[in-house]
């Protein structure tokens, strides 16, 4: 029995996994080498600044290109090849051109059943693009998102990863209508909104002047399992009263692990051939 198995993005992934021009222009590129030269100066390990570089050439072509993966592989010392992985495999990192806002519908479970599929339909309808596409105008993207840990308002959109809670198909509509007349509503909670070039900056770890204006503190649904607990005199123990009362290693497990440790792996048996019934072994 002969198996193939193909390699590669995705059949129904539009081009190449990174594309865009190659190269920036000299003033550009010298811009971007001063902004890298203080996010790589904060690790101790320059390839751990990969991430954060990834959102600042993000930054600049509103997605990773074929130019910033270089960009990114000659400050850390690393392959375009060993770029692009990470690029391609965080989701948080676009490749393709991104409107000024990114507004992103959960469609996990719980958002899903209190309406997010709904949202999501109705954007697309409103909006006349499918998921993952642009408007003309370049003011919207629209995509559909996982789960964002707010599910205690759900369900949520995110404009630029900033959070708009409990909404409707009515209020996602008005949402991305003040998006794209360029008069953006305030989030629920957290910093005025930016355009995603310049998320994409503070995400990349530089300075970020905004003032959180909305209102602060936890909010009502968070502390509902709270209330529940209180009300149920339900209390977490005192971390002091339980110190080193955890489950300990038993020894003959332990002296039976240790004993194997250097041994061959086990022959294959009739249950695992050495190789394939029906062709050469892989």
């Amino acid at each position: 029995m002969s198996i193939f198995l193909e390699l590669g993005q995705r059949p129904d992934e539009p081009g190449p996994p990174i594309s865009g021009p190659v190269s920036y222009e000299p003033a550009v590129a010298a811009r971007l080498t001063d902004d890298a030269a203080r996010i790589i100066a904060r690790y101790p390990q320059g390839r751990s600044a990969l991430l954060p570089l990834l959102h600042l050439v993000q930054a600049e072509d509103g997605c990773v290109t074929t130019a910033g993966t270089a960009f990114c592989a000659e400050r850390l010392g690393l392959t375009d090849a060993e770029v692009t992985a990470v690029a391609t495999f965080y989701s948080m990192y676009r490749r393709t051109p991104t409107g000024d806002y990114l507004v992103g519908v959960c469609t996990n479970t719980l958002c899903a059943i209190m309406g997010g599929d709904e949202i999501l339909d109705a954007l697309q309808d409103h909006l006349g693009i499918p998921a993952g596409q642009t408007t003309a105008d370049g003011r919207v993207t629209l995509e559909h998102i996982e789960c964002n840990a707010a599910c205690d308002y759900a369900p949520v959109v995110m404009v630029n990863w900033e959070f708009f809670d409990n909404q409707t198909p009515a209020s996602a509509r008005d949402l991305v209508d003040s998006l794209s007349a360029g008069t953006p509503a305030a989030p629920t909670r957290g910093a005025p909104l930016c355009t995603f070039r310049d998320t994409a900056r503070t995400l990349a770890g530089l300075a970020d002047q905004r003032a959180v204006t909305t209102p602060g503190g936890t909010g009502d649904a968070t502390l509902a399992g709270l209330r529940v607990a209180r009300a149920n005199g339900m209390s977490a123990p005192d971390p002091a009263s339980t110190e080193g009362e955890g489950r300990q290693p038993d020894p003959e497990i332990t002296e039976a692990a240790d004993s194997t440790t250097d041994e061959p792996a086990p022959a294959p048996t009739e249950g695992v051939p050495a190789k394939p019934v029906d062709g050469p072994a892989p």
